[in-house]
């Protein structure tokens, strides 16, 4: 299991996260491209408005599943952090704490990516359109499943390493890149 972590990791960090960086530099020099068309030549394109807005949200979607293994995403962690400042057992209760939030948000994302599933289908099927009406909406709709769904692998894989934690176990331990101050 560990090894199949390992690939997981290194599949997220050489090929999605430069995939959700192109797309994000792509749509924004589109929208600078549609800021100066609109607001210098006096001249805009319905279509490229979507097509920064729905670049963006792909971007943003498959950063998601980057961003839950590194663990940069939202979270509350107040009340965990407490609790691992409490001594050996608060911190095992944190730990329990941990698994059942990220087993809970793990379901969630399944359901979220099997009810999308028919949303994508009747897209294509009835030839859902974005607002233009110049790009059909089921590729914008799978890039939304396919980021939850990276989101949903990653978390499977961190619920295996809690699990095996609070057995006492040896896990593989993320290894958290220190940012240098400017």
């Amino acid at each position: 299991m560990e090894k199949a972590y390992q690939i997981w990791r290194a599949f997220q960090d050489r090929f999605l996260a430069r995939i959700a960086a192109l797309l994000l530099l792509g749509s924004t020099l589109l929208a600078l491209l549609e800021i100066f068309r609109r607001y210098v030549l006096r001249v805009s394109f319905d279509w490229q408005q979507d097509a920064v807005t729905f670049f963006i949200l792909c971007g943003v979607f498959l950063y998601f599943g980057i961003s839950q293994r590194h663990n940069d995403h939202l979270n509350v962690a107040m009340l965990t952090e407490t609790l691992d400042s409490l001594g050996p057992r608060a911190r095992r209760a944190s730990e329990i704490i941990k698994l059942i939030a990220l087993s809970f948000s793990f379901l969630f994302l399944l359901a979220v990516v099997w009810w999308g599933l028919p949303e994508v289908r009747d897209s294509i099927e009835y030839e859902g359109r974005t607002e233009s009406l110049a790009f059909p909406m089921w590729p914008f709709l799978m890039v939304l499943l396919l980021g939850f769904a990276l989101m949903a692998m990653t978390m499977f894989f961190q619920i295996y390493i809690e699990i095996q934690k609070l057995r006492g176990r040896a896990v593989v331990e993320e290894k958290h890149e220190a940012v240098a101050p400017d």
